[in-house]
């Protein structure tokens, strides 16, 4: 007889459904894990035995042999215990029909443990199973609450994860948690914010255009380069600008908690988006992620999906890196492909870049002098080529601060009009913000004036524009439309997204 449960395994940002098969033979005793499983799943027989023999189970003097299917897929995580123990304890029983999942680490005293790397494997087999049964640790009861779809049975002992699978019509948990975060609706969808700012644009002093450009990028998920002398506030603002970014759905939350277990975060939900901040120095494959046959991992690019991507000193950082950015900044996805996996990644992203104007820093500078020569300044510039720069919907140059500079606006200022810019696309129909609306969504919702598309037609033969630097314009100026709450893409809107344009 051979018995068998559900579990899964990560790969890449998805996961895969194993299958966990046991059977019993005569033979020496043995027990035997075969299919494709890491280190962590073969130790789960020193785990699985002790945990049995402390609660009493007998195990039978014959060859153990379980397999994880399909054979030839790599398998990880220590969340296999529990099937295991499961399909071991009930060898002379029968599992019942039905999609059944096992999750969770077993301890040697039988208590089934949480792993956050159980989270990611749910929210895929929500939408690959629905109505499957769950036996998960209850542990992550209030992480697990909020997946739709599933049928959760919460589990702290291998005897309570025994009688769910014993019973005839197990009647699953319906605890459901109460985000507690502040939301608003539209067309009855909810949308969570954040409400306190940890970093408040206020302690920004001047840079009165680099602020306006931050709330325009914010508002419309803009890609972003700052420019400036070492000091004016580029990092800074970058920083602040994640507490201003547009609300998330649920939806959206929950892809936010499983790039967090994705990258070992600690996962949690929160209305604050995701932020990327990776140094000069890292490798491509921290970058971009891996497609390795054993363990695939998301990069920072994967990661910073529905959040920010802010590369500070932008131009340090590896060309080849920089221009491994150009196909997720166009088309909102990464592939990463080898000889033995290929794995995509979603990344509708805000990307966000920090520059000075030469490499030691000073030529915008009133006060000091540019120690730098023309040929070091032409080749700092030329790190980053014309189509990573088409890419890039706005340039802004900060001057250094003046000793007399104010505040000007806070965060919660911020906050508001960018949640108003939101509420007039959600409105229109839109599924995108309109920094990610692809060509034929331009042209359905960036709707120009007469006078607007007389200008953009001028600029478009004055400047020499392609069609992406037209539709990028056109983007942008429906952000600066929307800030204004209006209807059609006017004159000066076009005329401030067009100063926008690096030179």
């Amino acid at each position: 007889m051979v018995n068998k449960i559900f579990c899964a395994t990560k790969f890449g940002t998805a996961a895969k459904i194993v299958e966990v098969q046991a059977t019993f033979n005569r033979a020496l005793p043995a027990f035997i894990i075969s299919g494709l499983a890491n280190h962590a799943i073969q130790e789960a027989k020193q785990r699985v035995q002790a945990a049995l023999q402390n609660n009493h189970f007998s195990i039978p003097p014959l060859k153990i042999v379980v397999n994880l299917s399909p054979s030839d897929l790599p398998k990880n995580g220590s969340h296999f215990d529990l099937p295991i123990a499961i399909l071991v304890s009930l060898q002379k029983e029968n599992i019942p029909s039905g999609e059944w999942f096992a999750f969770g680490e077993l301890g040697l005293d039988g208590h089934i443990r949480h792993n956050d790397n159980i989270y990611p494997l749910l929210l895929d087999i929500a939408l690959s199973c629905p109505q499957a049964n769950v036996i998960v640790p209850k542990g992550g009861k209030d992480l697990f609450c909020l997946i739709p779809n599933l049928n959760f049975y919460y589990a702290d002992h291998l005897n309570e994860a025994l009688n769910f699978i014993k019973q005839e019509n197990p009647i699953p948990d319906t605890y459901t948690k109460e985000l507690g975060f502040a939301f608003f609706e539209i067309n009855q969808e909810k949308y969570y914010y954040h409400r306190d700012f940890e970093l408040d644009f206020c302690e920004v002093k001047g840079q009165e255009l680099a602020k306006r450009a931050a709330l325009i990028a914010a508002s419309g998920f803009h890609n972003l380069i700052l420019e400036g002398s070492p000091g004016c506030g580029k990092s800074m603002i970058a920083k602040r600008l994640k507490y201003i970014l547009p609300p998330l759905t649920l939806k959206e939350m929950i892809e936010s908690v499983k790039l967090q277990t994705l990258g070992n975060q600690s996962a949690s939900y929160s209305p604050l988006r995701n932020f990327r901040n990776p140094h000069q120095s890292a490798s491509k494959s921290s970058i971009l992620g891996t497609a390795t046959h054993n363990e695939p991992k998301p990069g920072e690019i994967a990661l910073a999906h529905n959040g920010i991507l802010f590369f500070d000193e932008l131009p340090h950082f590896n060309k080849e890196i920089l221009e491994s950015l150009r196909e997720p900044l166009e088309n909102n996805q990464l592939v990463v492909s080898r000889v033995h996996s290929k794995i995509e990644y979603d990344t509708s992203f805000l990307f966000i870049g920090a520059q000075n104007p030469c490499p030691c820093g000073n030529l915008l500078s009133k006060t000091k002098s540019c120690r730098c020569q023309d040929k070091e300044i032409i080749a700092y510039k030329n790190r980053l080529s014309q189509p990573f720069i088409d890419r890039i919907d706005m340039f802004v140059q900060m001057n250094e601060t003046q000793e007399d500079a104010k505040t000007s606006i806070h965060s919660q200022q911020m906050q508001e009009q960018v949640f108003e810019a939101f509420k007039l696309q959600i409105q229109r129909g839109q599924k995108h913000l309109n920094g990610k609306l692809s060509e034929k969504e331009t042209d359905i919702y960036c709707i120009l004036d007469e006078e607007g598309k007389n200008l953009l037609s001028q600029a478009r033969m004055r400047f020499d524009l392609s069609e992406r630097s037209v539709h990028k314009i056109k983007k942008l100026s429906r952000t600066i439309a929307d800030l204004d709450a209006s209807a059609f893409i006017k004159k000066n809107h076009l005329l401030e997204a067009l100063s926008y344009r690096k030179s």
